[in-house]
């Protein structure tokens, strides 16, 4: 309970700074959204619930929307971006980082999902929380081609920082 307080103060302390500090919103967004997909970094910084609360900021403030739609989308395409490339060029010393090296059937079971799926698996992949984190390491390691995981990446990326922030913002725009 103490780890949900601590969280949910740094989530209200990221907000309130980019209340505050509404020119810089599009760059702070980019590094949450970035975080949030950089393999194995969002299980340790789940950073979609700091990037719905800043949708609500959005509509309830006068901070223009598709500056930070933009910051969180690029984030989302860089972070995938990254990991992908981790994946593709440490393949086998990649399997022996957790959570992969503790659920080896991990590994087994996603190259059967890349297998079936190809560039759809990315593209899902970025909506479900567990998988966002782990998907575009699978496919630097499973070798998807770069411009099919690009193609698959970018597009789940403009979506999911839509479906992200737009909730909040009309919500409060409503209220407002």
């Amino acid at each position: 309970m103490d780890a949900f307080i601590q969280l949910e103060a740094y989530a209200d302390n990221i907000i309130g700074f980019t209340r505050n500090n509404a020119g810089w919103a599009p760059y702070i967004v980019f590094a949450l959204a970035f975080a949030e997909s950089v393999a194995l970094v969002s299980l340790i910084l789940p950073a979609w619930g700091i990037l719905v609360g800043i949708g609500a900021l959005i509509g309830a403030s006068e901070i223009e929307f598709w500056p930070i739609w933009l910051g969180a989308a690029f984030g989302a395409i860089v972070g995938d971006w990254v990991s992908y490339l981790f994946g593709f060029h440490f393949k086998d010393s990649a399997t022996r980082v957790w959570p992969l090296s503790r659920y080896p059937h991990m590994l087994e079971r996603g190259h059967v999902f890349f297998h079936r799926w190809g560039p759809w698996s990315v593209f899902v992949g970025r909506f479900f929380g567990p998988l966002r984190a782990i998907v575009p390491l699978l496919a630097g390691i499973f070798e998807m081609r770069a411009l099919h995981f690009q193609l698959a990446n970018i597009a789940s990326a403009l979506i999911w920082a839509f479906v992200l922030l737009v909730p909040g913002t009309l919500l409060m725009a409503y209220f407002r």
